[in-house]
């Protein structure tokens, strides 16, 4: 059984009553998503050291989308694959800088035009018709209401905060092993290895479902084999023993849990008798990392980059009693925000209520068409997003930063740049880019806020991972004390009385704000000692209504202000921590707002 389970009754954004259909024939959805696992982290991608038996039958036994792309950082493949939104329309479009949130609204657009309706996500809609929803694993969409996971359609969740297990918005000296995660909000410690957990948790609410006769849709987006490169010996040592380096074997011994993990998965689906009626997809979240170097299947360019490296992903798409074409390879032009619409379209989830991005594959993958129809995507993300740093993709062409122009049909590598060669070209792709320019740009500027003061959750932790536009949500970042700051765009729900609470460390760490702190040591490695900083003045701004500075003591571990705050639209905090000449150290890393009265 689930550990601590249990059902929310969830209340979706602009969703109506859930349809309720019978269980019989539905498809059942599984969606594994992995952490930083590229395109050549595969055996039967032709890694040569590299074992994933379970994962390469799963490609045997799958139509291969082997023209698939996400974008090149972990986030905005998330954002896109819930709402079927390209990244910077979602809202989505980092990894941290205040750009994590899926959109709840629409922005106001001109007097006389109405804003589309908001998009429900992938969830939303599958409980909306019906099916039970779950998530164990990586969200990285948001760490306070209403952005969590239980907040946007899925029943039942356990997950760590942030990017991943030891980055500064995930609980303070968390470990891969034997892990503290939120179940539907409430924190508990799970024995084992995170990979181990998540499947282990997911088999466990499979199991439940077949009882009950419950059509499914579970989400599994591990956290491995994203850094650090955390694992047990066992899987590690085979690749130690082939001369690998460690971090590289740590690496492959990631992949290989997870791979470990999919055959029991597999055998589960076996037993119960689900696996006919079952869809399931694998696909990772950008390029390549610790493997590059290694092995990159020919492909030039990783994670971050708008190289094929940095965005085109392994997609594996099985449903043996889904009357699919044979498996095999669909060398289609596909991005992951396609999942969500051929998903709507097997699983028979109604007409979505505002159009996406994607496409539906459906038609593809049952193999009563054998191309789509002709498009161009754009591959786009970014902590500050700017115009031109994109790929623009069509057919196998690959418009690069908006001057390189490559051919991936005799150039796979991208190794020659062909732009002075096909004007013809660039000229359509730099007209499409325009075009979809002139769309997202009116919303970059458009923070989803954070909620300060809801019923939901009060009080709200703030940390410096959502600073806008500013890169600094890795643990490192708050050990070292790296200088930056940057607002917080923020929503007041209810007018009162609020305390606001600045600290250097967080309260898990009981620590004072000038103090450093010690090294952490983990199961399988360490984070390093915490510098102390010669921090004596703190400060605090909230928008046009608020700015006061307060002294810190040696033995301060925060400095509180209270500040009487209106509800009404969003406006923007920040914070300061100064040392004794008036110079700037950083912001507060973590902030802490609670409503302790209500008018």
């Amino acid at each position: 059984m689930l550990k601590h389970a249990c059902h929310l009754l969830i209340v979706t954004l602009g969703l109506l009553p859930s349809v309720v259909h019978a269980a019989a024939n539905r498809p059942n959805v599984i969606v594994i998503l992995s952490d930083d696992q590229g395109y050549g982290d595969f055996s039967c991608h032709g890694n040569p050291k590299l074992r994933t038996p379970n994962l390469d039958r799963l490609h045997d036994q799958s139509i291969r989308l082997t023209d698939f792309h996400v974008a090149p950082m972990c986030t905005p493949t998330r954002g896109q694959l819930i709402t079927g939104l390209d990244a910077l329309r979602s809202g989505a479009s980092s990894v941290c800088a205040g750009r994590s949130f899926i959109r709840r609204d629409w922005p106001a657009g001109p007097a006389d035009q109405a804003a589309p309706p908001p998009p429900s996500t992938m969830a939303e809609r599958f409980a909306h018709f019906g099916y039970k929803t779950a998530l164990f694993g990586k969200w990285h969409l948001g760490d306070s209401y209403p952005n969590l996971p239980e907040n946007r359609g899925f029943q039942d969740t356990v997950y760590h905060l942030g990017w991943g297990i030891t980055s500064m918005a995930d609980l303070w000296c968390n470990d891969y092993f034997n892990g503290r995660f939120r179940h539907n909000g409430v924190l508990h410690e799970y024995p084992g290895y995170c990979t181990d957990v998540w499947f282990d948790l997911g088999m466990s609410w499979i199991r439940d479902r077949a009882k009950a006769d419950e059509p499914f849709f579970l989400y599994l987006p591990t956290n491995a084999p994203h850094g650090p490169l955390w694992v047990a010996d066992k899987y590690r040592q085979p690749y130690l023993d082939q001369g690998l380096k460690k971090p590289l074997a740590s690496f492959f011994g990631m992949i290989a849990n997870i791979d470990e993990n999919v055959g029991k998965l597999d055998r589960l689906l076996e037993e119960t008798g689900l696996r006919d009626n079952t869809i399931l997809i694998y696909f990772h979240d950008n390029g390549g990392t610790a493997g590059v170097n290694f092995y990159n299947a020919g492909m030039r360019g990783r994670k971050t980059t708008y190289y094929e490296g940095g965005h085109r992903a392994a997609c594996f798409v099985r449903w043996p009693g889904g009357n699919l074409r044979s498996p095999g390879d669909v060398d289609e032009l596909c991005e992951v925000q396609d999942l969500l619409p051929t998903l709507t379209e097997f699983c028979d989830l109604g007409a979505p209520k505002s159009a996406g991005d994607g496409v539906s594959l459906a038609s593809l993958l049952n193999g009563k068409r054998e191309r789509l129809a002709d498009r161009k995507l754009v591959v786009q993300y970014g902590q500050k997003p700017e115009k031109w740093q994109s790929a623009v993709l069509w057919k196998k062409w690959r418009l690069v930063h908006g001057t390189e122009l490559y051919d991936l049909r005799s150039d796979p590598g991208q190794e020659k740049e062909v732009a002075a060669a096909h004007p013809d070209v660039m000229k359509q792709l730099r007209e499409h880019y325009e075009s979809w320019w002139s769309g997202v740009e009116p919303l970059l500027d458009d923070f989803v806020p954070i909620v300060l003061g809801s019923e939901r959750e009060n009080p709200v932790t703030l940390s410096a991972a959502d600073w806008a536009n500013v890169y600094c949500d890795n643990m490192h970042d708050l050990r070292l004390g790296k200088q930056a700051n940057s607002v917080w765009h923020v929503q007041v729900a209810r007018s009162g009385r609020y305390r606001i609470s600045l600290r250097r460390w967080p309260k898990e760490a009981d620590a004072a704000i000038v103090a450093g702190v010690p090294v952490f040591h983990a199961v399988d490695g360490e984070l390093p000692e915490g510098k102390a900083l010669p921090i004596t003045k703190a400060r605090l701004k909230i928008g046009d209504v608020f700015d006061q500075s307060a002294p810190v003591g040696a033995k301060n571990k925060s400095i509180w202000f209270d500040v009487d705050l209106q509800a009404g639209p969003k406006t923007t905090m920040q914070t300061w921590f100064y040392d004794a000449a008036g110079n700037e150290l950083c912001g507060a890393y973590f902030t802490y707002v609670e409503r302790v009265n209500a008018r």
